[in-house]
């Protein structure tokens, strides 16, 4: 079954055959860019951003709730990665392990904290803990504050596959980012996910059919943060840096961009935001700080003239066509 079909008129979720056949398109695509003139180093960034923004599309599409912090995860799980690889000598696959449960500890703490407030009031709350989080980061001695963790080595995947090949490491992002759009593809079609949909179409009328709204809101919350670690983490190791820019309240706005920019609650909506603010960045990088307004101007002429996004268009467009 490969209809589209929406509910009180959000973006709908591609059937399997459909996303089976967008995903293994998209993996294609991405597989060949390097060699069709794509410099990887690009795509590993783009593909860190998409898997950030896949990350706060599984928290705000599909459950509703806006964080203004989710800078925090990022940056926690790339300072973690990068302090373990560098000063304690851990392989990538564990340091980016290491990370990733750093930000779903702090994704935990943070939920609990935020969950019990709704609408703006959650928003302003995880955007509070994020600027305290920041803080720390500027003042901790492990960070070395503006400057960062530099000079964070690649190592060897498993012992075996040497990530300081540019093109070695970007394959290995690439499957980190496949499967874990896999992932949030199918805890989207899950009965979880379902019931997350329905909790943010109609809260109470969930809550009267007997599920627990706050547990799974909290849950979402803290799958999103794991993600967004993951992403965290897998930056650090490519670039190998950890600096106070991921962690910074702009990041938080602009992984909200990359999502309105694509397509909220939709599926590939995010990936294409990601790819093009960060193709807007690197190509208008002659602009200086110019570069902001343009983005800017760009995004409020795509919020007027495609008020669902890129994808939400395109589907919505789709549909029409095919009805």
């Amino acid at each position: 079954m490969t209809a589209i079909t929406t509910v009180a008129g959000t973006p709908a979720v591609p059937g399997r055959n459909t996303m089976l056949i967008a995903t293994a398109a998209m993996a294609a695509l991405l597989a060949a860019a390097p060699f069709i003139g794509v410099y990887p180093v690009f795509l590993m960034k783009a593909l860190c951003f998409a898997l950030f923004a896949c990350a706060f599309n599984l928290l705000i599409g599909f459950g509703g709730l806006l964080s203004f912090g989710h800078a925090m995860f990022l940056g926690t799980a790339g300072y973690v990665c990068a302090y373990a690889a560098k000063e304690w000598g851990w392989p990538p696959e564990l340091a980016i392990l290491m990370g990733t449960l750093a930000a779903t500890a702090l994704g935990i703490i943070a939920g609990a904290l935020a969950i019990r407030r709704q609408g703006i009031y959650f928003a302003m709350i995880t955007l509070a803990l994020a600027q305290m989080v920041f803080f720390f980061y500027l003042q901790a001695p492990f960070t070395h504050g503006e400057d960062g963790i530099q000079a964070v080595p690649r190592g060897k995947l498993f012992g075996v596959i040497d990530l300081s090949n540019t093109l070695v490491m970007y394959y290995v992002v690439l499957v980190i980012f496949l499967l874990a759009f896999l992932f949030i593809y199918r805890v989207v079609n899950s009965p979880f996910g379902q019931v997350l949909k329905a909790i943010r179409e109609n809260e109470a009328r969930a809550i009267s059919l007997g599920y627990d709204a706050e547990r799974y809101k909290l849950l979402a919350f803290v799958l999103s943060a794991a993600l967004s670690g993951l992403a965290g983490a897998t930056k650090a190791i490519v670039f190998q840096l950890a600096s106070l820019t991921d962690v910074h309240w702009t990041m938080s706005g602009e992984v909200v961009l990359m999502t309105l920019l694509g397509g909220m609650g939709t599926i590939f909506g995010p990936v294409v935001g990601a790819f093009a603010i960060v193709g807007l960045e690197s190509y208008l990088a002659s602009f200086g700080q110019w570069v902001t307004v343009i983005t800017g101007v760009i995004f409020v002429i795509c919020v007027l003239a495609f008020r669902r996004g890129i994808v939400g268009e395109l589907g919505a467009w789709w549909a029409q066509r095919r009805r």
